[in-house]
């Protein structure tokens, strides 16, 4: 049998010859077939404002009609809902406290101060009915509301903008611009900075009371922030100085003893010569963090908060170094809950200790010393390796973490929904709540939590 042998060299090559000319000509036409496209932006400098958790309450400010507040499926939201208040409205910083918010704005009209949730000890000021549909009992407010905060001549809107506030248990603190400190609600331990009237009635009450912070803090030094705990309140200066008033039974105001203060009082102890840069508390056990790096502590320790020593006290009535969290780098921030802490070092890392979930799965309750979160519970990974903790919280049965992609991961109890996870779950480790944001700043209730953030584009 013969075998044909195929000379492959003769068969003819098929080839597409293209002059410099026709090339440039198919890529013209190609560049035309493609469509701009030009999305519309939202505002550089609009704030979104996202909320979830318990809404029964009336402190997530979704609903707008009195009928549908009260029917059962608008009990809980579980997943980050967008706060239709902050679409007509410039919000610049949020504050929980147990069952009501408050917002920061800035506005045409000159209000300057809203918020919405439990007015039963008019922790959100005198509110009046705006419409005969309104319920006659308005100690729950379910839409954002102006708070009025008295003006003395002269004041401008400028004067009134908040500069700080902070919420408790049921009493709101204001410093606004112009250096005045403005208390609303519950006094019963003085933690509104004036003196405890017996039998005081709080609930439909118009008091507003204001305080200068010369009175505070003298006229050659200014208050920055104010903290509040669960019945006390705490005063940031601008030279580092702490004052404080309000219920002491833990040692929380850090006074050297353990009583009620109506008497707004500098602190001391191991602070006395520091200078203070932030405050941290939930409930009442309070962190302190100089400008390098060193953290204080007083007030419940009753899980080895802020002492891990065999004979350590339970309560702290005097601000106190730490020292077990020397060793894991230097500090810029640090957050206090219920029953357990948090810190953040310069690299970006998170500790926990405590009792609680602390973020290490549900067979670790309990650390007396801080334990090291890993990098990629906040979002490290091989294609994102720069990526870094940049700011924590602590609400009083929950932690959160934002990083530097503006992601905010969350974790501990969810009893109410207020993980944001879409369900009610107590979650072990840090997890990434959906939010379509960038979260700028996020304040952890007792039941519910609210999110600042700025559009992704």
């Amino acid at each position: 049998m013969l075998k044909t042998v195929r000379n492959v060299a003769a068969i003819p090559q098929l080839t597409r010859q293209y002059t410099a000319k026709a090339k440039r000509s198919v890529l013209l036409q190609d560049t035309k077939k493609i469509k701009d496209y030009e999305p519309k932006l939202s505002k550089k400098a609009g704030h979104r404002v996202y909320v979830w958790g318990f809404q029964e309450t009336g402190a997530l400010g979704l609903q707008t009609d009195v009928k549908k507040a009260k029917e059962r499926y608008t009990e809980m939201v579980h997943h980050p809902t967008r706060l239709q208040f902050s679409d007509n409205t410039d919000i610049s910083d949020v504050a929980t406290g147990y069952g009501f918010t408050a917002y920061a704005v800035q506005r045409s009209d000159g209000e300057t101060l809203f918020g919405c949730g439990l007015n039963t000890d008019s922790q959100l000021g005198f509110q009046v009915k705006g419409n005969p549909k309104d319920p006659a009992n308005l100690d729950v407010i379910i839409y954002p509301t102006a708070i009025r905060l008295p003006r003395e001549n002269g004041e401008t809107d400028d004067d009134m903008q908040v500069l700080s506030m902070s919420a408790g248990r049921a009493h709101l603190v204001v410093v606004t611009r112009n250096g005045t400190v403005f208390t609303l609600g519950n006094n019963s331990y003085g933690q509104c900075g004036r003196s405890i009237i017996d039998e005081e009635r709080y609930s439909g009450s118009a008091l507003v009371h204001r305080i200068s912070q010369a009175d505070i803090c003298g006229e050659d030094d200014e208050i920055v922030s104010v903290e509040c705990g669960q019945d006390h309140t705490m005063f940031l200066t601008k030279l580092g100085r702490v004052y404080t008033c309000g219920w002491g039974a833990d040692g929380q105001t850090g006074q050297g003893n353990y009583h009620t203060a109506g008497k707004i009082t500098r602190i001391a102890g191991d602070i006395e010569k520091e200078r203070i840069v932030h405050l941290a508390c939930a409930s009442d056990c309070v962190l302190a963090l100089n400008e390098g790096g060193d953290v204080f502590g007083w007030g419940n320790s009753e899980y080895g908060q802020l002492d891990d020593s065999e004979n350590a006290q339970t309560q702290i009535n005097t601000p106190r170094a730490l020292t077990l969290t020397k060793g894991i780098g230097k500090i810029k921030s640090v957050a206090a809950g219920g029953s357990f802490c948090m810190a953040l070092n310069t690299e970006g890392l998170v500790y926990t200790w405590g009792y609680g979930i602390l973020g290490f799965g549900p067979f670790v309750e309990q650390t007396s010393k801080p334990q090291h979160l890993l990098p990629p519970l906040f979002g490290r990974n091989d294609f994102s390796n720069a990526t870094t903790v940049v700011s924590i919280g602590c609400g009083v049965f929950h932690m959160g973490a934002v990083n530097s992609d503006g992601d905010l991961f969350m974790w501990g109890k969810n009893r109410f929904g207020h993980l944001g996870l879409g369900h009610k779950k107590d979650q072990f480790f840090p997890f990434k709540t959906a939010i379509n944001g960038k979260a700028i700043k996020v304040s952890y209730g007792v039941d519910h939590t609210v999110a600042l953030c700025r559009p992704y584009i």
